[in-house]
C-alpha cells in the first residue's frame, strides 16, 4: 500500500494539472465543459476513492497471488511476451468487470459513482468507487494465472491500466480516425456515459475496444445523438459518500419491502434496474424519461459558497499529499485516522454545497475534533518535522472550518433566501 500511495503522491498533481488545462481551455474556447460545484464532487469522490484504496479497506475474496500458486499450469519466459499477455488479461478481465457492473442490480452500486454526474469532462474521470469493499477482480485474471503471468507484473500493470483510463473523459477531441478501430476513444466513451436510449451500457471497453466489437457492445457516436450524461435515477446531490451507497440503499429497501421471499433474494443479482413488481406500484421511483427535457441538479451557490467549497477541496487535497508524502511513519492506525477526517470532512463541506442543514454540525463536530487532536498530541499527524509552526495552520484551517459551516448555514442561507419584490 505504501508503494502504492506513493505512486499516487505523483498521479494526482499530473490528473490535477490536466484537468486545469482543460478548464482554461474551456474558457479561452468559450466552451466550457466544467461547473464549479459538479468538478468539485468529482475531484472530491475521487479523493474518497484513492484514500479508501491506499489503506487497503476492504475485503479481498482472493488474492491472484494464490491463484498464480494453485492454478498456474505454465510460466511465460520471454520478457516482451509477459508484459503484452499481462496487459491483454487485465484489459479483458477489466471489460468483463465493467459488463457486470452495468448488469447486474448489486454490482451496479459501486459503478454507479462513475456515471453521477450530468457533465463530461476530465473531473468526472475522477468519480471512482469506496463503495466496491469485497475484491473479486482477481477471479477475472484467471487466464493470466493459468498462463502464469507473475504477480510483480499484474501488480506494476494495474494501476497503470486504470490511470490510463483518465484522458478520454473529455468533450474537447473528436473522432480519431483508424485509431477509433483499436482503441477507447473519447467519442466511443462519450457513448458510455450517455443516458439516450441508443447508447446505454455500450462501449464497455477500456483500453482496448475489440471487445465490445468482438461481444456485440460497440456503438459509434452519431451525429443526429448528441450524448446526454447522467444517470436515469439522477443523484441529486454533490455528495459522493451518499451517492456511492444511494443505489444499495434502495436495493435494501426494496428486499426488505416486498412480500416475496424469492424476490428478496433475487433482486441482488437481478439485471440493473429491476424492482419487485408489489414494490414497484407502491413505491415508485422517478427516472428520466426525456433524455434532452430534464432538470439538471444545482442548488443555490453563491461566489461566495464556491470559493469556499473550492478552498475545502484543495486543503483536503493538500492533506492527502501530505499523508501519501509521509505514510510510512504515521502508522496504520494513524492513517486510519488521518483518512477519518477526510472522509468527514468530505461529507461535511459537500452536504454544504447541497445546503444541507446538518452540515453544520459535521463541520462543528470535524473542527473541534480537529483541535482537540492537536491539543492532545501538539502535532498534526508529524506535521511540525516539515513545517514549523505546522500544528498552528491546522488548528486555524479547522477554526475556518467551524466558522464557515456556520456562516453559510445560518448567515448566508438568510441573506440569499430573502425574496425581492417584484
Amino acid at each position: 500500500m505504501e508503494t502504492y500511495a506513493t505512486a499516487l503522491l505523483y498521479a494526482i498533481p499530473f490528473f490535477i494539472l490536466l484537468l486545469v488545462i482543460e478548464i482554461i481551455y474551456g474558457h479561452f474556447k468559450k466552451n466550457q465543459k466544467h461547473k464549479v460545484m459538479d468538478t468539485i464532487s468529482s475531484i472530491s469522490s475521487g479523493l474518497t476513492n484513492i484514500v479508501k484504496d491506499s489503506l487497503g479497506l476492504g475485503l479481498i475474496l482472493v488474492s491472484y497471488p494464490f491463484l498464480l500458486e494453485h492454478l498456474a499450469v505454465t510460466q511465460i519466459k520471454a520478457t516482451w511476451l509477459v508484459w503484452l499477455v499481462a496487459f491483454i488479461a487485465i484489459d479483458f478481465a477489466g471489460y468483463w468487470n465493467h459488463r457486470l457492473s452495468h448488469h447486474i442490480n448489486f454490482f451496479w452500486n459501486q459503478h454507479v459513482i462513475h456515471h453521477s454526474s450530468e457533465e463530461f469532462n476530465l473531473a468526472c474521470a475522477l468519480r471512482q468507487s469506496i463503495s466496491n469493499l469485497i475484491g473479486y477482480f482477481p477471479l477475472m485474471l484467471l487466464p493470466a494465472a493459468l498462463l502464469g503471468v507473475p504477480a510483480q507484473v499484474i501488480a506494476i500493470l494495474a494501476p497503470i491500466h486504470l490511470f490510463a483510463q483518465f484522458w478520454y473523459h473529455t468533450q474537447h477531441i473528436g473522432k480519431m480516425g483508424w485509431l477509433e478501430y483499436i482503441i477507447v476513444t473519447p467519442s466511443q466513451h462519450r457513448v458510455h456515459h450517455a443516458i439516450n436510449p441508443e447508447y446505454i451500457d455500450k462501449n464497455l471497453g477500456q483500453i482496448l475496444c475489440v471487445w465490445d466489437r468482438w461481444f456485440g457492445t460497440f456503438q459509434e457516436e452519431l451525429e443526429t445523438v448528441p450524448p446526454q450524461y447522467g444517470v436515469l435515477k439522477p443523484a441529486a446531490t454533490w455528495n459522493p459518500v451518499r451517492i456511492n451507497f444511494q443505489h444499495l440503499w434502495r436495493l435494501i429497501k426494496d428486499a426488505w419491502r416486498t412480500q416475496s421471499y424469492w424476490d428478496k433474494v433475487r433482486i441482488w443479482f437481478m439485471p440493473t434496474g429491476w424492482r419487485p413488481a408489489d414494490v414497484k406500484e407502491k413505491f415508485p421511483v422517478s427516472t428520466i424519461e426525456d433524455v434532452y427535457h430534464f432538470e439538471r441538479y444545482d442548488t443555490n451557490s453563491t461566489a461566495k459558497l464556491k470559493g469556499y467549497a473550492i478552498f475545502q477541496m484543495l486543503a483536503t487535497l493538500a492533506m492527502i499529499l501530505f499523508m501519501f508524502y509521509n505514510y510510512g511513519t504515521i502508522g496504520f492506525s494513524g492513517l486510519l485516522l488521518f483518512g477519518a477526517f477526510i472522509f468527514v470532512g468530505i461529507y461535511g463541506y459537500t452536504s454544504l454545497m447541497d445546503r444541507e442543514g446538518h452540515a453544520v454540525w459535521i463541520e462543528i463536530f470535524r473542527g473541534l475534533a480537529g483541535l482537540g487532536f492537536i491539543a492532545m498530541t501538539g502535532d498534526w499527524f508529524g506535521l511540525e518535522a516539515y513545517l514549523p509552526f505546522g500544528r498552528f495552520g491546522m488548528a486555524t484551517y479547522f477554526l475556518v472550518t467551524i466558522l464557515g459551516g456556520i456562516y453559510f448555514t445560518f448567515s448566508e442561507q438568510e441573506t440569499t433566501n430573502i425574496e425581492i419584490p417584484a
